[in-house]
């Protein structure tokens, strides 16, 4: 991280931190570098670092320092997905024979990188419900080698004391990894709470805009980044410029749009509470969820994304996706407009018949920064 934005505040970092003003016309957006090989002066003579584009381009250099500087660490990694840091992160930190311990709510494309992908590599995991310490503890085994936590999960929201699972992990000789994608280092900054890896679908909150895909890493070990960098490079799942730039972009706004995200969600919440229809509402910022104490600790505020159940079953939870109109049928989240879907058929359909299969009347919401309102308004006509 560049020394220059240390003691700078979130919103200030978000703007300026690896946006230099381009040395050669002073633009205040660093270029977009489309570009795959540089000139050398003479055999190794590189300008910069830079030789071909897999290993280093300007622009996504600049996202990969802002990255680091917005989650406190020492070194940033983009890549072409969210999957994609993922796995770079498992080839870089385990081997065959290794043990990793995951969340027992979790994405269902991690899942599915577990279960069907290093599980054929040699790589064996179990799982634990993150939110209770104790039952990590008990997970661990002489060979784990990763201890990987979702806060909040995805989908049911829930909320893992990341510095009470970092002890464990440090008594294990595990590294502690957190997906930090539902909060974004606005709200959260797992690494100055014990984590060693901050992994994120840059595709959601930090682009935030639903127009780029693209995921990282962050770590506080300058060793350990060398070695992630190591992996990238020769992996190659990296972040084009076209797209680092986007993602730049959106983040110059990431604090503003996750003020208005939380705000909104709120409302929702405390809405969705009371609807005769809705048997259960999962979001943190509620004083009846049960990790709300360590969230209000560890967080600045409580996030966009709302899960719920409702009456009727699994059929009544997909009507009520069919029937919203302002917010959008579709899978992803984290974008400026407000979507709804039913994670057990499309986000999480992987995780079925498995631990981690998610309640068929389960319903999830990424809530937008439109007018609140106008949110309100479709909501209770979607659930009748």
């Amino acid at each position: 991280m560049n020394a220059q934005h240390t003691h700078e505040n979130f919103e200030t970092r978000a703007i300026h931190a690896g946006n230099t003003a381009d040395p050669l016309t002073g633009a205040v957006v660093p270029p977009i570098y489309q570009v795959s090989t540089y000139k050398q002066d003479g055999v190794g003579g590189l300008r910069g670092g830079y030789e071909y584009s897999r290993s280093a381009n300007p622009t996504r250099t600049a996202l990969e320092e802002n990255l680091a500087a917005l989650e406190g660490g020492r070194r940033g990694l983009a890549f072409a997905s969210g999957l994609a840091a993922e796995d770079c992160l498992l080839r870089a930190l385990l081997s065959p024979g290794d043990h990793v311990v995951i969340p027992n709510d979790a994405y269902g494309g991690t899942f599915r990188l577990f279960a069907k992908v290093a599980s054929r590599w040699g790589v064996e995991w179990s799982v634990a419900d993150t939110s209770d310490p104790a039952a990590v503890r008990d997970a661990v085994t002489d060979r784990t080698k990763a201890i990987w936590v979702e806060t909040p999960s995805n989908p049911l929201l829930g909320i893992t004391d990341i510095a009470a699972v970092a002890d464990v992990a440090r008594s294990a000789g595990a590294k502690l990894v957190v997906d930090n994608t539902f909060a974004s280092p606005y709200l959260q900054q797992p690494l100055a709470l014990g984590a060693d890896v901050v992994v994120h679908s840059l595709t959601k909150y930090m682009g935030g805009h639903s127009d780029v895909v693209g995921g990282a890493l962050v770590t506080a070990d300058e060793a350990l980044g060398e070695e992630l960098a190591y992996h990238q490079n020769a992996m190659g799942a990296v972040a084009g410029p076209f797209d680092s730039w986007i993602v730049l972009r959106g983040i110059k706004t990431l604090a503003v749009r996750m003020d208005r995200h939380s705000e909104n969600a709120t409302r929702v919440a405390e809405m969705l509470s009371g609807h005769p229809k809705v048997t259960q509402v999962l979001y943190p910022g509620l004083p009846e969820h049960p990790g709300h104490e360590i969230a209000a600790k560890q967080m600045k505020s409580f996030g966009g994304m709302i899960s719920f159940r409702v009456e009727g079953g699994e059929e009544a939870a997909v009507e009520v996706c069919n029937r919203a109109r302002l917010f959008t049928l579709g899978e992803s989240l984290g974008g400026v407009e407000s979507l709804i879907e039913h994670p057990g058929r499309m986000t999480h359909a992987s995780t079925a018949g498995s631990l981690l299969e998610v309640p068929g009347d389960l319903v999830r919401l990424s809530v937008g920064i439109e007018n609140v309102e106008d949110l309100l308004a479709d909501l209770r006509q979607a659930l009748g």
